[in-house]
């Protein structure tokens, strides 16, 4: 069962960890940028991580520095742990996916990446695909689920066969993407498409030419892309993708 991407995602722009403006205390998956992003009617696209708990926290790094200003692992620190910690330049702590989607509320799409559990897109996942499916159980709305790990994205099929899924994918370089030479030589050529089931891919913007972005893209596979900063790259990227995930200017769309 391969439950197609709703086509809602191929309508408004995506707004890349929703529609943040540090200028304006909306830091990256914080509830302002969502809520930002839903009363401008664009799609919100979210980051998931977990805790030591196992729950899902809407948030993007493995580290808290960044975005906190408190060291260490999300996965050190519990669910009520995270919500306390304020994110930077923000009013309140890290939200649960269970209080995004009560945000949300179906109103527009919702994109969601899993982030990479294992550590080097392996199958040691599991826990975050759970509490995702759990809580999504009732949610009334255009919802996607997608990971850069095919062993996520196959666990999401083996949980939530009607959930649409996806593949993050890139041009994966091993000194981005910090992961083996092996690892990146297997999943540049996204090898992995039929075997967990993915209805889309959501690619980077920089290597939309790929061969294989566009054999798949000849199948009817939906292209999304990430992460377009300007107009210019918006308008060359459409001339691949079906839709864009955006951060750093306003996308226009006939909404």
């Amino acid at each position: 069962m391969r439950p197609p991407l709703p086509s809602a995602f191929l309508q408004a722009p995506i707004a890349h960890r929703a529609l943040h403006d540090l200028s304006d205390n909306r830091p990256e998956n914080s509830r302002a940028a969502i809520h930002a992003a839903v009363e401008a009617g664009y799609g919100v696209e979210v980051d998931l991580q977990r805790t030591l708990d196992n729950r899902a926290m809407v948030f993007h790094d493995y580290d808290m520095t960044r975005l906190t200003g408190q060291p260490g692992p999300i996965q050190q620190v519990s669910a009520t742990q995270a919500q306390a910690t304020q994110l930077l330049h923000g009013d309140d702590g890290i939200p649960t996916l269970d209080e995004v989607l009560e945000m949300v509320g179906g109103k527009v799409p919702l994109l969601i990446e899993l982030k990479d559990q294992d550590g080097a897109m392996g199958p040691d996942v599991g826990p975050l695909e759970a509490d995702a499916v759990r809580a999504l159980q009732g949610y009334d709305g255009p919802v996607a689920l997608m990971s850069f790990n095919p062993n996520s994205v196959a666990e999401l099929a083996r949980l939530a066969p009607h959930l649409p899924r996806g593949l993050v994918t890139c041009s994966y370089q091993p000194k981005v993407e910090l992961l083996p030479q092996k690892v990146c030589d297997h999943l540049r050529e996204i090898p992995d498409f039929d075997r967990v089931g993915a209805s889309f891919i959501s690619h980077e913007v920089d290597d939309l030419s790929r061969p294989r972005v566009a054999e798949l893209k000849a199948r009817g596979v939906p292209v999304l892309c990430w992460t377009v900063r300007s107009p210019e790259q918006e308008a060359q990227a459409r001339t691949v993708a079906d839709n864009v995930t955006f951060e750093g200017y306003l996308a226009s769309y006939s909404g």
